[in-house]
């Protein structure tokens, strides 16, 4: 594959952050975009709805299917699906972008905080996923893709952070098992992980604000990372854990300076690499 023109991509988290960066990079070819995520109403420190992140696409080149969506709720996902279906045909891509975080140690993590994690990261990735299978499946060149770190048991990933490294590697564990089981189908499963901290709301708002920030990549550098993976042979490459950068050097980009959010600053190395 060439290019992602006439692919239906389902996309959670997609009215901010990278999941909208992959959506508009999609776009741009004339994909059709499922927004699934819950912001309907502008928040005053997170900007964006999935209405305006539509608007964009649209004028980016691709269609837009805003669906509130609430991936903690399968009946939610399965009304989404639906609609994408009815209104485009199937579904070519599921990207598992959404995800909630919280670096906070045992005693530091409310179990409300605890279950927003995993029922946003893990159990949300695995409900998307089991959702969009079945069209997967009639698709010509289908992939599921994670926004979720290689698999690296090292206690020091634990320690700082237990739940939250549960619920991301539970998202993780979905690639290494789903790659597998869905081999045969020539469904392509692979987890997409920045080397870099991005320039995010959440970052802004959770991870250290404009310090931070300067030390960060700009959204666009996954995107770009995304699309080299999906519009890969779906039969060709799946079960990989990969590194944006290391995708783009892959396929030839050489300059990176593009994407850092303040040019020249140190870039902060992101949790997990």
């Amino acid at each position: 594959m060439s290019n992602l023109q006439g692919k239906t991509l389902f996309i959670t988290g997609a009215s901010r952050g990278i999941g909208k960066a992959i959506a508009l990079r999609a776009a741009r070819d004339g994909a059709n975009i499922i927004i699934a995520a819950k912001t309907t109403e502008p928040h005053p420190k997170l900007p964006g709805t999935i209405y305006t992140a539509a608007e964009e696409i649209e004028k980016a080149g691709g269609k837009a299917l805003p669906c509130v969506v609430d991936i903690r709720d399968e009946q939610q996902i399965a009304a989404a699906v639906a609609k994408a279906v009815e209104t485009f045909g199937g579904i070519d891509i599921l990207v598992n972008n959404a995800s909630a975080i919280s670096l906070t140690g045992t005693l530091e993590t409310p179990m409300k905080r605890f279950d927003l994690m995993h029922g946003i990261n893990t159990r949300g990735t695995f409900a998307c996923s089991q959702a969009c299978i079945p069209y997967l499946k009639k698709a010509s060149n289908p992939h599921i893709l994670n926004n979720s770190p290689p698999l690296n048991m090292e206690a020091r990933w634990f320690a700082p952070h237990v739940a939250y490294t549960m619920a991301k590697f539970g998202m993780s564990m979905c690639v290494l098992g789903m790659a597998e089981e869905l081999r045969s189908d020539g469904i392509a499963v692979n987890a997409i992980w920045p080397r870099t901290v991005i320039a995010t709301a959440a970052v802004q708002n959770l991870l250290g604000g404009d310090e931070t920030i300067r030390g960060c990549r700009t959204p666009e550098i996954m995107a770009d990372a995304a699309y080299a993976i999906l519009t890969k042979p779906s039969r060709e490459f799946t079960g990989n854990f990969c590194i944006d950068e290391e995708v783009l050097r892959g396929v030839g980009v050489t300059d990176f300076d593009k994407y850092q959010r303040v040019p020249g600053a140190e870039l902060l190395p992101d949790y997990f690499i």
